[in-house]
């Protein structure tokens, strides 16, 4: 790590949950940098966030200056754009620790995806090099964006083949104010993503946008 804080790079940053992701971190202390295709993008949704907090810390670039720059990468683009961006990042996040928030459920029609999980899919492409971590998968992104500095209403279920890297983003979770539990590895991913269904589903007939997941007994 290059301090004792890791730096985040949320790679695709510009969409519903990567800067929701972005401003809980960017809040509580964190160097927070948004990645997109596009720098220009990137760059306007660090300054958003900054002005939102009345901070300087939170940087734009491209997805592979910031995969580069960072620690800790989280990716969260859209499903179709999953495997492409992957392979686009092959170099830039070796070394590295990638956590994948893909869930690979269509909102209009959501059904439990087809194995593999999509991190499966991300080690399959990164390899050995990169340790990939799958995580924040049913994380409303309607609910990142309330109670700044306190904790909000969802459990995190993270799912990873390396224990020590599963829990160094699980204390980022925590840092965010989610509780997180370990899930056991990157193949368990896969009834993480399918849960995104029920819970699409849910908000459907509830008409709400919050529905999420809550662990007990642990």
């Amino acid at each position: 790590m290059s301090s004792s804080r890791p730096v985040i790079a949320v790679l695709g940053g510009t969409g519903k949950e990567g800067p929701g992701l972005a401003i809980r971190w960017a809040h509580a202390g964190y160097k927070v940098i948004i990645g997109s295709r596009q720098a220009e993008k990137a760059e306007a949704t660090a300054a958003e966030l900054n002005e939102k907090l009345g901070i300087e810390t939170v940087t734009g670039l491209s997805n592979e200056d910031a995969a580069r720059a960072a620690d800790i990468n989280v990716l969260t683009v859209v499903a179709t754009a999953h495997e492409p961006a992957l392979r686009s990042l092959v170099d830039a996040l070796k070394g590295k620790i990638l956590v994948d928030a893909t869930a690979r459920v269509d909102f209009r029609d959501p059904k439990p995806p087809a194995a593999p999980a999509a991190a499966v899919t991300a080690q399959e492409i990164l390899g050995p090099d990169v340790r990939v971590v799958a995580a924040f998968q049913n994380v409303p992104a309607h609910t990142l964006k309330k109670n700044l500095g306190g904790e909000i209403a969802t459990d995190v279920m993270v799912c990873a083949d390396d224990v020590q890297a599963a829990e160094q983003v699980m204390a980022l979770t925590e840092a965010a104010g989610m509780q997180s539990f370990y899930a056991g590895g990157l193949h368990n991913a896969l009834t993480v993503e399918g849960l995104t269904a029920i819970l699409i589903s849910m908000n459907k007939y509830y008409k709400v946008k919050t529905a999420s997941i809550g662990i007990t007994g642990v």
